[in-house]
C-alpha cells in the first residue's frame, strides 16, 4: 500500500475512548468525589451515567451530577484536589495507536480535540506521545466544548484547513455531533454511530486515510 499521499490535510483524534481506554479512571475520579460527600458510588450498570462520564467535559459532568445541589461547590473544590497521576494506573492506551501514528506522521498533520481540560500535556508525556501532535485542543481553550463545533472549528483554523480536508475520529455522540456541525468527516471508533466508517482498530484509520476517494 502506497502512503505517498493522504486524503486529508489533518487527522484529528478524540482522547478518551479513542487514544485511551479511560472509563475506569473516570469512575475512580467521580466516585472519590461521591465518597467524599458520603454518597453512594455511581452504578456501573447505569448506561446514561456511563455515557456522561465517558464523553462530557469535566464541568458538564459536574453539572449533570450536581446542578442545583447544595454540595455542588464542595464537590468542585474536592475534585480539584484529586491528582491526575493517581488515576494513571486505571488508564491504558488503545492497541495499535502508536503504530498508526508512526504510519501517518509525515504524510498528514495530527491533532487532538478532547473534552479533557487540563491533563493532556501529562497524558502526552506519560504515554510517550511527545512529538506526534502539532495541535492539541482541550475544553479549557474554548467557550463551548463538544458537542458544540467550536473546538473542531478552531483546529481547522489552526491548520488553515477546509472541513472536508480534515478527518475526526471519535467514539461518542458528542464527537459525532461536533463533527457534523463543523462539517468534518467523522469516523466512529468502537461504536456504531452514524459515520463515514465504523472501525474497531487503529490500523483501519491508516487504510482509510491513504485509500482512494
Amino acid at each position: 500500500m502506497s502512503k505517498t499521499k493522504s486524503r486529508y490535510k489533518v487527522v484529528i483524534y478524540d482522547c478518551d475512548g479513542v487514544i485511551l481506554d479511560s472509563i475506569e479512571s473516570n469512575y475512580v475520579f467521580y466516585n472519590r468525589i461521591m465518597g467524599f460527600l458520603g454518597r453512594p458510588e455511581i452504578e456501573r450498570d447505569n448506561g446514561e451515567a456511563r455515557r456522561v462520564l465517558h464523553t462530557y467535559s469535566f464541568h458538564d459532568v459536574m453539572e449533570y451530577f450536581f446542578q442545583g445541589d447544595s454540595q455542588r461547590e464542595e464537590a468542585l473544590s474536592f475534585a480539584k484536589t484529586i491528582r491526575y497521576r493517581d488515576l494513571m494506573p486505571y488508564m491504558r492506551m488503545e492497541e495499535g495507536f502508536v503504530n498508526a501514528l508512526d504510519q501517518l506522521k509525515g504524510h498528514t498533520s495530527l491533532a487532538i480535540c478532547t473534552n479533557r481540560a487540563t491533563s493532556m500535556d501529562m497524558i502526552i508525556e506519560d504515554f510517550g506521545l511527545t512529538g506526534y501532535f502539532e495541535y492539541v485542543m482541550t475544553a479549557s481553550q474554548v467557550t463551548h466544548p463538544k458537542p458544540h463545533p467550536e473546538p473542531l472549528l478552531k483546529v481547522l483554523d489552526y491548520f488553515n484547513a477546509a472541513p472536508e480536508e480534515a478527518l475526526f475520529i471519535g467514539d461518542g455522540e458528542v464527537d459525532m455531533q461536533s463533527a457534523k456541525s463543523a462539517g468534518v468527516p467523522f469516523i466512529s471508533y468502537k461504536s456504531n454511530l452514524p459515520a463515514l466508517a465504523c472501525i474497531q482498530h487503529h490500523g483501519e484509520i491508516v487504510r482509510h486515510v491513504f485509500s482512494a476517494p
